[in-house]
């Protein structure tokens, strides 16, 4: 007699109920067209060329050289002017404008000449200390036109020696951020709400129990289930990807490795959510509970987890409760590190352990309250 396949049965398992996966047109839409549509959106503000900084030029600024002209020509900086009705600047408005962040920076460069008789041209800018990841970003766009410069005259004798110095930086667009948010927002909630009314709907119809009654193991029953909405959902990862990198411009820093290190991470993420689906389709009484369930647990990490905008625009307290009491911060956070930043996956430490403690704790209550019938 030959002997049962358990492998056999998984991939029959697998195979059709991927397959239903694909006959129901609203799964489709919603995991595949509504992110896409979503990314076009948020990734077309300002033109696709990242964020743009306005600054105000100080009174006291040595306007006639290259640094400015610079300066001005920048597509990252735009110069704000603040006049009175005697064409004067009005100091009190720009100070304000300053301290309400409707400004980054008061500029002002110095011409000085040294012992060698070389011209150095001295960037200062005053800054408020709301954002430190503005203050960052404009010494870098600041050291680039510095740096790109100096090497202009590097052939030169008295050539202009620029200070500060810093590194050149890469360009950041706004694709850069929304992608990664899209990615967690739409395996978010269509993991959530594919596991959940699968497994509810194959309980409420005895599906499951004739499932258990068969000879395949209850594990190869459970993955194959689980495991064909994983993968529907990283084929939609995928051609997001796809999507943003060869029309959009996304950034992939090391290029393929990239790539399959946030797809590596996302299937880490999925294994999470797939948990969490479990526990919901095994507590509800009916099927009008799951929805409120799974925006309980999606809608404040949409909100929270610096999908649509970054958790630094919130207080102290509550970005601490971001980083690290919602699940999706850390795969958002991981995937930009890996995608622009050029991190590796071990790089991401802090967030694979964050991750690993909630899969110990969603998977302990899974195995606790999962039923078949």
């Amino acid at each position: 007699m030959q002997k049962y396949s358990q492998f056999r049965a998984f991939l029959a398992i697998l195979k059709a109920s991927f397959r239903s996966i694909l006959s129901n047109p609203s799964a489709l839409f919603f995991s595949l067209l509504f992110p896409v549509i979503f990314i076009f959106i948020f990734g077309s503000f300002g033109g696709g060329n990242g964020v743009r900084y306005h600054i105000a030029i100080s009174d006291y600024a040595d306007t006639t050289n290259e640094v400015f002209d610079s300066i001005k020509a920048n597509p990252l900086l735009s110069i704000v002017s603040f006049k009175d009705a005697n064409g004067k600047t009005d100091t009190v408005a720009r100070r304000t404008a300053l301290e309400k962040d409707k400004i980054s920076a008061i500029v002002s460069l110095k011409k000085v000449t040294d012992t060698a008789g070389n011209n150095r041209y001295i960037i200062f800018d005053t800054l408020t200390n709301t954002s430190g990841n503005t203050i960052a970003a404009l010494q870098q766009v600041f050291s680039n036109i510095t740096n790109t410069i100096a090497l202009n005259h590097t052939s030169q004798k008295s050539m202009p020696a620029i200070v500060p110095y810093v590194y050149s930086i890469r360009e950041y667009r706004n694709i850069d951020f929304v992608l990664p948010g899209m990615l967690g927002f739409s395996i978010l909630f269509s993991t959530l709400f594919g596991i959940s009314f699968t497994f509810f709907q194959f309980r409420q119809q005895l599906i499951l129990k004739r499932f258990y009654a068969t000879p395949v193991s209850r594990i190869n029953i459970l993955l194959g289930i689980g495991i064909s909405r994983l993968v529907f959902q990283l084929i939609n990862v995928v051609m997001l990807i796809a999507l943003g990198y060869f029309f959009m411009h996304f950034t992939l820093v090391h290029g393929f490795a990239t790539f399959l290190e946030m797809s590596l991470m996302t299937i880490y993420m999925l294994l999470l959510l797939l948990g969490v689906g479990l526990i919901f389709s095994s507590i509800v009484k009916a099927d009008t509970s799951i929805p409120l369930l799974i925006n309980l647990f999606a809608f404040p990490q949409m909100l929270l987890s610096g999908t649509f905008f970054p958790i630094e625009v919130f207080p102290n307290w509550l970005q601490t409760i971001c980083r690290y009491g919602l699940p999706l911060t850390q795969y958002n956070d991981a995937i930009r590190k890996i995608s622009f930043t050029g991190l590796h996956l071990w790089d991401c430490w802090k967030e694979l352990g964050i991750l690993a403690v909630w899969m110990v704790v969603i998977y302990a209550i899974a195995i606790k309250v999962f039923k078949w019938e």
